[in-house]
């Protein structure tokens, strides 16, 4: 009997010291915490500690759009998503990745389970102006939520006969920057013809 009492007791104290390394944060994750470490969702929680420094659909972050003349990039995934999860270690867990994307835009991490209405509009957009879609969606914005560009995943660099992420969010920005007046009319030309 002695003998079980100090095996459980050596188990019993492996597991709770080991579980303790388990528990705690990689560098990477506690030197960020953005706005979806108080959502709900744990696809949008399981990037609550990228740099990027992510919104959830609403309007904080439509203001600071408007407020700031900065176009939204817009992310759309879902917890079980393979090509989510990978275009998120690439690109969002990226510092140099995440300093384009928080200098540049409004970031906007949405849960197509959690919002399905949202899914829906801007993945109608994709499909209509790229012929394909699926997820990560990836969709350009106007402060006013007016689509001007979309996609689904990117690769970090040029690959698999794709723009890399970094290269789309540059042209994305000077695009906005030089030619603003005129992504604003066609955003709303190309709301129009998907109505």
């Amino acid at each position: 009997m002695t003998s079980y009492f100090r095996f459980g007791f050596l188990a019993l104290t492996w597991l709770v010291t080991s579980s303790d390394s388990f528990a705690e944060q990689t560098p990477a994750q506690s030197e960020h915490t953005n706005r979806l470490a108080h959502e709900k969702s744990p696809y949008l929680l399981q990037h609550a500690h990228n740099p990027v420094d992510w919104y959830p659909w609403g309007e904080e972050a439509f203001d600071k759009a408007r407020r700031e003349n900065k176009p939204i990039f817009l992310s759309v995934g879902y917890s079980t998503c393979h090509w989510c999860h990978v275009m998120a270690h690439e690109s969002f867990e990226s510092e140099d990745v995440a300093t384009i994307m928080n200098r540049e835009f409004v970031n906007i991490k949405v849960d197509r389970e959690e919002r399905p209405d949202v899914d829906r509009v801007y993945m109608t957009f994709v499909q209509a102006t790229t012929g394909g879609g699926g997820w990560p969606m990836s969709v350009w914005l106007t402060p006013d939520l007016k689509p001007f560009v979309g996609g689904t995943y990117f690769p970090p660099e040029d690959r698999y006969g794709q723009p890399g992420f970094k290269k789309v969010l540059e042209r994305v920005a000077t695009a906005w920057k030089e030619n603003h007046a005129n992504i604003v009319e066609q955003g709303d030309k190309i709301v129009d013809a998907l109505r």
